[in-house]
């Protein structure tokens, strides 16, 4: 009997080929996937250095899915344009922004540039930097370097190209991430770094013989074997800002403070220029020109403050816009032109608030004359540029941008970014806001961002690299930010960009810790303020700059904001106000025997960080004597909600409501005044105060919420899952409701399989108002408030457990016909109709009358109360300054 040994060797002899042919097949599996992968030789430490990095500085911008493409083929006809282009566009991107564009104007727009990228003549492909290079020069080779696994010869960045790598392509790369050196190895790869290769790793040229990948003539390194070149450009430090003027220095330098304001937000504006205001400094203001409200209230303040000036030429502008670049260039302009002296600009918006006096701001400026404060992103300049989409071309046009496809940037030049809150030197102002025709550099740069995403964002940084302005770069744009990127990148604002976007977050007081952390650092602002979403924070932060608040300060915790002015330019967006505000002063006039005149002003009122309703002030007639008076009511929106008694999870259950505009960032509701009508996009918010979960026991709850018009028919539904664990998280659900929404009471219920948690009954006030104009014609009027249609698919198979909460087919039809006669009501009528509904769902509260001999019910006066309008609130008051 043969031994096993023996019988493997025999075993073995026999299918020795078959073997040899497996492992041939492995090695080459092994090789094609090496081939197919990317492999970072840098390895993890350079990795994970970069991510340290992303996580201290979030990016302003992330990118988002293509917009959808057509299911057509990929060319669209002068038929459905509108208009005949000037080529046949082939870019799938410009496509689809051709097909959502809605105006003949901006697809011409599109379609022009589109047309001039694919003929090769809209963007500059070379650029000459001007920065000092000093013994640096372009592609000069300088042999062939050992590298090292664990120790690069160039560790600043590494990709590996798969078919395209070169010395040249590298050499680009490097130059345009701010790399003195670039490196090509292993046919493949490129390396930068900021230091020259040191003379002992010096290897003779034929170590280098793997050809490249994207060029068979050139040579791209060996095994462990680079080739390395000089891009051109002197590694680059940004200066360090001096904290103190020079001895014998005592001129103070005059800043303008450029202004860029958005909203209604005005008591905030004058409170931040109150903490900035000395009368040595220029205060220029830029309101967005579709704020009427702003601009009209603020314009107010010229004939007061001589070095206070309001720009007459306006912009529309939109998040992450082109149209915010050009209006800080116009307003840059504006300011060289007028006859102010002033050395730096520091743009600012409602949301910024100082967080040093306005003295230590002068004293550091004063010490770093001439320098120009930016702040970078501090992380790898390619991640930036594919994170920022700046190698994707942008329009903007209805008031959207419009993503159309890729572009390549210009090489020869860096590449930089970041913020886009700066503070830049009067003579690096005049030099990128009056660029000579000779200056292709700067000619160029202002052409490609003006089809950049958050071009302010980058274009400043960009300009300073790469000119002779860029030894006066300071990197530091004098701001904290209050990031919260898993709270702040919602996607919020895909609704106008092709983008996904993100934002900060607003200081609250649990935030204070980074705003003590400034007193040490030369930062002298902060961001993001809104009072009407937090003001406890502004409060401290004030007493902690200037001391604490005196007891004579009235109203010290009240804050106002204007929801709705008559002097305002009436359109659609104000029909809904319009609409309940008059419906409410006929309520206020009716409780005390006057005729109404005039609906002046709703205004939010909140105190102590709580929404305590909004103001209501308008102008009445005495019938006895036809006097005309001033009066302001305080109203309160209410939603009638019941929740069941008996329900584990209704007991913990709160702020349960219907509303628009949940911002997921700040995660509230912005409709304070729960202001809903026909074409509102309704959302559920509510609030579930869980308890902590035992290892043994974990609670869920799957719900349904279900939306019934007032004709009791299921308009839409929602299922929700609730984790009992889950402790005061805010939580909402959108609808996808078919609009025009029926006006009338409308009902949602939060259900489980048996028995009913919560419901809510809330108004869709029907509107008297079309784009600011009253409502004249039946056919007008069934446009505004005849929405009977359903949003569920005709073939919706209804589960037989929903259909007790929903009304009888009698009782719909019965209902439809009464909807149907409401819809074409005209003037009395329809007021009257509005105001039994509108009083169901908002309670007058006090009342105040604003001027005049008081003979009403002993009103008392509105400046004398603590919740008006028109009371005291010395914390905006400008007219103090005018005292100083």
């Amino acid at each position: 009997m043969e031994s096993p040994s023996s019988l493997s060797v025999r075993w073995l002899r026999r299918y020795r080929a078959f073997f040899v042919i497996l492992l041939f097949i492995i090695a080459i599996q092994l090789f094609l996937a090496y081939k197919s992968v990317d492999i970072d030789l840098a390895g993890a430490l350079q990795r994970n250095q970069r991510d340290l990095h992303e996580g201290a500085v979030p990016s302003a911008a992330e990118p988002v899915k293509a917009p959808p493409e057509s299911s057509k083929s990929f060319r669209l006809t002068a038929e459905e344009l509108g208009f005949e282009p000037d080529c046949v566009i082939s870019a799938k991107e410009a496509i689809s922004a051709l097909q959502r564009a809605k105006t003949k104007d901006c697809r011409q727009h599109i379609a022009r540039i589109a047309c001039a990228i694919q003929a090769g003549r809209f963007y500059a492909t070379h650029l000459h930097s001007s920065c000092p290079a000093g013994n640096h020069t372009a592609n000069v080779s300088l042999g062939c370097y050992r590298d090292e696994k664990d120790a690069r010869l160039l560790a600043g960045y590494f990709t590996s190209f798969k078919t395209s790598n070169s010395p040249s392509g590298c050499v680009e790369l490097c130059l345009q991430s701010g790399y003195p050196y670039a490196g090509v190895q292993y046919a493949r790869e490129c390396f930068c770094g900021f230091d020259a290769p040191p003379s002992s790793a010096k290897l003779p040229d034929s170590s280098c013989n793997m050809k490249c990948v994207g060029n068979a003539k050139e040579i791209c390194g060996g095994f462990y074997a680079m080739n390395v070149y000089e891009t051109g450009i002197a590694k680059f430090t940004a200066q360090l800002a001096a904290s103190s003027p020079a001895p014998g220095d005592e001129q103070r330098v005059r800043i303008a403070f450029l202004l860029t304001l958005n909203g209604r937000a005005l008591r905030q504006v004058h409170r931040l220029l109150r903490a900035l205001y000395a009368p040595q400094h220029v205060y220029y203001i830029h309101v967005d020109a579709r704020q009427d409200y702003l601009y009209r209230q603020l314009l107010e303040l010229e004939p007061k403050f001589p070095n206070i000036r309001l720009a007459r030429k306006r912009f529309s502008t939109i998040w992450g816009g082109a149209s915010l670049l050009t209006m800080l260039m116009q307003c840059m302009q504006d300011l060289l032109q007028s006859h102010w002296p002033w050395d730096f600009v520091i743009n600012l918006s409602e949301s910024d608030f100082p967080v040093k006096t306005l003295d230590k701001l002068v004293e550091f400026m004063s010490a770093n004359r001439g320098r120009n404060f930016v702040k970078g992103h501090g992380r790898e300049t390619q991640r930036f540029i594919q994170k920022q989409g700046l190698d994707k071309t942008f329009v903007e046009c209805d008031t959207h941008m419009w993503r159309i496809g890729d572009r390549k940037l210009p090489t020869g030049i860096q590449v930089d970014g970041g913020s886009d809150w700066v503070a830049l030197s009067r003579p690096f102002v005049s030099y990128v806001t009056h660029p000579a025709k000779e200056d292709k550099l700067l000619q160029a740069l202002l052409q490609l961002f003006r089809h950049t995403l958050l071009p302010a964002e980058s274009f400043f940084h960009t300009v300073l690299r790469n000119t002779q302005h860029c030894h006066s770069y300071v990197d530091n744009n004098l701001h904290v930010t209050n990031w919260k990127r898993k709270q702040g990148c919602k996607c919020q604002y895909k609704h106008v960009v092709d983008w996904c976007g993100c934002s900060p977050n607003d200081f609250k007081p649990e935030d204070w810790a980074r705003l003590l952390a400034t007193e040490q650092k030369s930062l002298f602002f902060a961001r993001k303020f809104e009072p009407i979403i937090n003001q406890a924070v502004l409060l401290q932060l004030e007493e902690w700059l200037y001391g604490p608040y005196t007891s004579e300060y009235a109203n010290l915790h009240g804050y106002w904001q204007s929801l709705y002015h008559h002097e305002d330019k009436h359109g659609a967006g104000d029909d809904l106000a319009r609409t309940v505000g008059d419906s409410l002063m006929r309520h206020a006039a009716q409780q005390f025997k006057l005729q109404p005149v005039e609906l002046l002003e709703l205004t939010h009122y909140l105190h102590r960080d709580q929404y305590k309703g909004f103001l209501l002030r308008y102008n009445v007639l005495r019938r006895n004597d036809s006097k005309e008076l001033q009066m302001e009511t305080r109203v309160r929106p209410v939603q009638h909600g019941k929740v069941a008694r008996n329900a584990r999870f209704s007991k913990r259950l709160r702020n349960f409501e219907v509303s628009t505009d949940f911002d997921q960032k700040e995660q509230v509701a912005r409709n304070f005044a729960k202001l809903l009508g026909p074409q509102s996009e309704l959302l559920l918010s509510y609030t579930y105060q869980g308890v902590a979960a035992s290892p043994d026991v974990s609670h869920s709850y799957n719900l349904t919420l279900l939306w019934l018009d007032p004709l009791g028919r299921l308009q839409d539904f929602n299922e929700l899952h609730v984790e009992e664990a889950q402790i005061d998280v805010i939580n909402h659900s959108k609808t996808l409701l078919k609009r025009p929404l029926t006006p009338g009471i409308w009902t949602a219920k939060l259900i489980g399989r048996t028995s009913i948690y919560a419901q809510l009954k809330f108004l869709i006030a029907p509107l008297a108002y079309e784009n600011g104009a009253p409502l004249e014609t039946v056919a007008a009027a069934r446009a505004q408030n005849g929405g009977l249609g359903l949003s569920l698919p005709e073939d919706f198979e209804l589960p037989v457990e929903w259909q007790q909460h929903l009304h009888t087919d009698s009782d719909v039809f019965a209902l439809r016909q009464e909807a149907l006669a409401n819809a074409d009501l005209l003037g009395q009528e329809l007021h009257s109709r509005i105001d039994g509904l509108v009083g169901k769902f908002f309670q007058l509260r006090e009342t105040c009358i604003v001027s005049g001999i008081n003979v009403l019910q002993d009103l008392p006066l509105c400046r004398d109360t603590a919740w008006s309008s028109l009371a005291m609130d010395p914390k905006s008051d400008m007219d103090a300054l005018l005292k100083r």
